[in-house]
């Protein structure tokens, strides 16, 4: 089987992984173009890209597919290129680009799409932090033959994943992967020895995880100390949470919640382990904080530098 494989993050290129140890033939992989990183902004390949090029697998990265769009040259370079690999199947995770109708129909049994959610729950691009901020219990990675909607297609594998009560988005984040790996493997393996059996999703249950802004870090204290605890670990590691106090800017990474009262965003008590800030129900331990420019600290560690006093409040979101 000649699998064709779309993707940019970690994530994907976990699964890529998995598909070339399994030993399946990958002729063409699609990727995000490299993209300015780190302090000196240098251009840098994405993660399938990288994995990719160490296995000798011929890359395209075009900005678009589609031939109607900004950039028609470059979609066209694709096509061509799809069309060159002769493809059984195109997989594709957490690739970036929308896939056009002429995309879906290149290979001949079409493209799966590995979803990090138990679908049709979280839809969309950020299913793993939306899945932590909502307090789901548990999530997963759901196989699924791509149509022309928004993660809307036939289901043909589906697995949990529980989560742990102290799981952040990057912690969750490696599990699927993995979980994603041994899926997409298991899918094809099924579909060399006689095919799937597609599910249609459920009509109930649909909701959508609209993509991170930076904007949501800005934390609101008049919300529940559970609620707040949950976004802080759906935005670990972006965009964090984000508070003022006293006219500067600190980063909230970690918290526990505390069975204390009072106006929400004040320092009730201080200690080794942390400031106590009151919240709209309970409290707050802030255990792991960063003032900007400076390096995620334990609470303790912050605090030798930046003093916090019981009674000083953070400002309102």
């Amino acid at each position: 089987m000649r699998v064709g494989f779309a993707g940019t993050p970690e994530f994907a290129a976990v699964a890529l992984e998995a598909l070339l140890k399994a030993g399946f033939e990958v002729p063409l992989v699609l990727t995000q173009p490299d993209r300015p990183a780190g302090r000196g902004m240098k251009l840098q390949a994405s993660a399938v890209k990288q994995l990719a090029l160490q296995h000798g697998v011929a890359v395209a990265q075009p900005r678009s597919l589609r031939l109607d769009g900004k950039f028609p040259d470059e979609a066209e370079a694709g096509r061509q290129a799809l069309i060159d690999a002769k493809l059984d199947v195109l997989v594709v995770a957490a690739y970036g680009l929308i896939l056009p109708q002429w995309v879906l129909d290149t290979p001949t049994r079409g493209c799966l799409n590995i979803h990090a959610s138990l679908l049709p729950r979280w839809r969309g691009a950020a299913p793993i932090h939306r899945a932590i901020e909502a307090g789901d219990s548990e999530t997963g990675v759901t196989i699924m033959q791509m149509d022309a909607g928004l993660d809307t297609g036939d289901m043909l594998l589906v697995e949990k994943q529980a989560i742990a009560a102290t799981d952040t988005t990057a912690r969750l984040h490696d599990k699927l992967a993995l979980l994603g790996g041994r899926l997409i493997v298991e899918a094809l393996e099924l579909a060399v020895c006689g095919g799937f059996h597609p599910v249609k999703q459920p009509e109930e249950g649909v909701c959508y995880a609209h993509k991170i802004e930076k904007a949501e870090s800005a934390i609101d204290w008049r919300q529940d100390a559970a609620q707040i605890e949950r976004r802080l670990r759906a935005f670990d590691p972006f965009p964090g949470g984000q508070a003022q106090l006293a006219g500067e800017t600190l980063k909230i990474w970690a918290a526990e919640r505390v069975e204390a009262t009072g106006e929400p965003g004040t320092v009730l008590s201080v200690d080794a382990s942390g400031p106590v800030v009151a919240c709209g129900s309970q409290a707050l331990r802030l255990t792991e904080l960063q003032r900007a420019g400076g390096k995620r600290l334990a609470a303790a560690a912050l605090m030798q530098a930046r003093p916090i006093s019981v009674g000083e409040r953070f400002d309102q979101a």
